[in-house]
C-alpha cells in the first residue's frame, strides 16, 4: 500500500469530451474559458490536480479547436491557489534549455504546483504538419531520455553541460531556481520497454492507462523493481468514472456514452492512419470494449458509489497514488464524483 494518501485529478478538456464526441449532454467545447472555469471549479471541489495533455492539432478533427497546453497552464498557474499543474510535453517539440525556462517561470507563478508530463508522442501527423521529424517508436525514447537529461538538471537549479547525440548544452544554469523545492515533478507516460526504463531512471511518477487491477499491479511491480538514483517512484493510474445510485442506472449511463462513441468511428479510423501502431497505450486499449481515452472504463470504475469508492480504494492499497479521472458529461459528473465518492472512499480508508 502506497504511504501517501490518494489524490484525485482531472484531465482538462484540451480537445473537447474524452467519451464520445457527438453528445447532445455535453457539445464540443475546448476553450480557455470552459478549461478554465472548469480546473478553478475542480480546485473548489477538492481535486488535487490536473492534466493538460499537449497537441498543436486536435488529433480526433483537426477541424475543431485545441488548447494550447503550456501558455494554458502558465494562465492556471496565476488563477488557481491549491490545484497542482501537470503539462504534457513532447521533447520532439522544444529545445530542452527553453522548455526548463518555462518550467521554471511556471513553477514560480503557481509557487511550487507545477509538474511536467513527458510522453514521446503517437501522432505522426501532427509533427508532419508543422515539418518536424518522426523517428520509429523507441528512437523516440531513446531521444526523450536524453531530452529529460537536460531538462530534470536544469529544472533543479544545476549547471548543466552535455554533449549528445541530440543536444549540445555548454555553462547553462537558471534563474530564478525553484524556490519551495527542489524543481516541478516529472511524470512519465507510456507502457512499453523504453518507456518503463525511462520512468523508473528519471520519472517521479509513472502514468499508467486504465486497466484492470491485476494488469496494473505487474506493471507497477514492473517498474518498482528496477534500480533508482534517488526516491522510490510513485504511481498514477488514468480513468473514466461512471457512478451511480444503482448498478443499472450506470450500466444505463456506460451504454449511452458507448453508443455515442459508435457514431465518432468514422473520425477516429482516419486518426488511426497516422498513429503508430507500436505504441502500447493503443493495443492496450484495443484489447476490451470500453469508453473514454488512455484506458478509460477498462479500469472498472463503473458501479454504484460505493463500487466505484471501493475499487478505487483497491487500485489505492495496489500503490496507486493519483487518479486522473475523466467524465461525461464532466462537470456534472465530476460534482457527483466529489459529492458521492470522494467522501466514501476518505472514510473506506479510515475504517482499514
Amino acid at each position: 500500500m502506497t504511504n501517501f494518501p490518494p489524490r484525485f485529478g482531472i484531465w482538462a478538456l484540451v480537445h473537447g469530451s474524452r467519451a464520445a464526441r457527438q453528445d447532445p449532454e455535453e457539445p464540443f467545447d475546448a476553450s480557455w474559458e470552459r478549461n478554465k472555469n472548469l480546473i478553478l471549479e475542480a480546485e473548489r471541489l477538492g481535486f488535487d490536480s490536473t492534466l493538460v495533455a499537449q497537441h498543436t492539432f486536435n488529433p480526433h478533427n483537426p477541424a475543431l479547436g485545441q488548447l494550447e497546453a503550456w501558455t494554458g497552464s502558465a494562465a492556471l498557474a496565476a488563477l488557481t491557489s491549491r490545484i497542482e499543474i501537470i503539462a504534457a510535453i513532447k521533447p520532439l517539440l522544444y529545445n530542452p534549455v527553453v522548455l526548463a525556462k518555462m518550467a521554471l517561470q511556471i513553477e514560480e507563478i503557481s509557487g511550487g504546483r507545477f509538474a511536467i508530463n513527458l510522453v514521446n508522442a503517437w501522432n505522426k501527423a501532427e509533427m508532419d504538419k508543422a515539418g518536424l521529424p518522426f523517428p520509429e517508436h523507441d528512437a523516440r525514447y531513446t531521444l526523450g531520455d536524453e531530452w529529460l537529461s537536460v531538462v530534470a538538471p536544469l529544472m533543479r537549479g544545476e549547471l548543466v553541460d552535455h554533449k549528445g547525440e541530440h543536444f549540445q548544452v555548454q555553462g547553462a544554469q537558471i534563474f530564478p531556481k525553484a524556490a519551495t523545492r527542489s524543481g516541478p515533478r516529472i511524470y512519465i507516460g507510456g507502457e512499453s520497454e523504453p518507456a518503463r526504463a525511462l520512468a523508473a531512471a528519471q520519472g517521479d511518477v509513472w502514468f499508467i492507462n486504465g486497466q484492470p487491477i491485476e494488469d496494473v499491479k505487474a506493471l507497477m511491480a514492473d517498474v518498482a523493481r528496477r534500480p533508482r538514483r534517488d526516491q522510490p517512484i510513485r504511481f498514477g493510474l488514468s480513468a473514466f468514472v461512471i457512478a451511480r445510485k444503482t448498478e443499472a442506472e450506470a450500466q444505463a449511463a456506460y451504454e449511452r456514452l458507448a453508443m455515442l462513441a459508435e457514431l465518432d468511428k468514422p473520425q477516429l479510423a482516419k486518426m488511426a492512419v497516422h498513429t503508430d501502431k507500436a505504441v502500447v497505450m493503443k493495443q492496450t486499449m484495443a484489447k476490451s470494449a470500453r469508453v473514454g481515452t488512455n484506458g478509460g472504463t477498462a479500469a472498472g470504475l463503473v458501479g454504484t458509489y460505493d463500487q466505484v469508492a471501493e475499487r478505487l480504494r483497491r487500485f489505492h492499497e495496489a500503490g496507486i497514488e493519483t487518479f486522473m479521472l475523466q467524465f461525461q458529461p464532466f462537470e456534472a459528473e465530476m460534482r457527483r464524483f466529489a459529492e458521492e465518492v470522494m467522501p466514501r472512499v476518505g472514510q473506506g480508508a479510515k475504517a482499514a
